[in-house]
């Protein structure tokens, strides 16, 4: 029960022998609690019967408050604080081997853990307990959590990048849009001397064309389509009119994850 999902998971697609039996038996988890707690009463009843029997036989009526006050700090130590104790801290190292003697067992004992099954539920029924079943899949803000808590285990530039990803929901368009007035662009009326030159400087892969106004857009254009007509005499206001293509225009308020769906 202290075995990480997420990393059972993963072990048992690579075809890990002790994970898949585990990560099987755990699909039915109270069928698995069920045959553990029968195994587990079992031998504490034995237990106490035989050192019960021991005592009577070696110290008579005080061997059977001796035996009971031995047998449990004997349990308790034995058969539970300490093997609990170890199997949470080291979930795995004790869990997948244990799968392989659980399995054959929940197959030989299946008669058993049905019936026993079967009581416990119509003992139940009077509380009307739900049959709920919780599900291993992650919220963003428990996913944030899980990344957040990593620590070593990812490096801080890649668990940053991982939080940027969960943020796209929270940010729109306008967060990384460039403001109306810094766009860089080609107005048609000015001097056309003038934008040979800034477009002989610009540095970005493409470029809005636009008629007096960025309002007023006529097109977007490529550079890589506009360089080589700079260098002949045929790059004029109308031959960057027919290279530009139409605009994409997206709504204020677009969340990012939408657009990049969108793109």
């Amino acid at each position: 029960m202290s075995l990480n999902r997420y990393r059972l998971k993963h072990l048992a697609a690579k075809r890990h022998g002790g994970a898949r039996r585990a990560a099987k038996l755990l699909e039915k988890p109270e069928k698995l609690i069920t045959l553990i707690l029968l195994g587990n009463n079992f031998i504490n009843i034995l237990i106490t019967q035989i050192a019960t029997y021991i005592g009577y036989r070696l110290y008579g009526d005080a061997g059977i408050a001796i035996s009971a006050g031995v047998l449990t700090i004997v349990i308790l130590l034995f058969a539970e604080v300490t093997p609990k104790t170890l199997a949470a801290n080291r979930p795995e190292k004790i869990a997948y081997p244990a799968a392989y003697v659980y399995q054959p067992l929940s197959k030989l004992l299946a008669p058993l853990v049905y019936i026993i099954e079967w009581l416990a539920k119509l003992i139940m029924k009077p509380f009307r307990l739900g049959a709920g079943k919780e599900g291993d899949a992650l919220t963003s803000d428990e996913l944030r959590v899980a990344v957040t808590e990593t620590g070593g285990l990812i490096p801080d530039s890649h668990r940053d990048m991982l939080l940027s990803i969960l943020d796209l929901e929270k940010v729109s368009v306008d967060d990384i849009m460039v403001p109306r007035n810094e766009i860089i662009g080609i107005d048609l009326e000015d001097p056309w001397h003038e934008n040979e030159k800034q477009i002989s400087n610009l540095s970005y892969t493409r470029i809005p064309v636009f008629s007096g106004t960025i309002d007023n857009l006529v097109g977007v254009a490529l550079m890589r389509k506009i360089l080589p007509l700079t260098l002949s005499d045929e790059f004029t206001a109308e031959s960057l009119t027919e290279l530009a293509q139409e605009g994409y225009f997206i709504p204020e308020g677009t969340p990012l994850t939408t657009q990049l769906i969108n793109f």
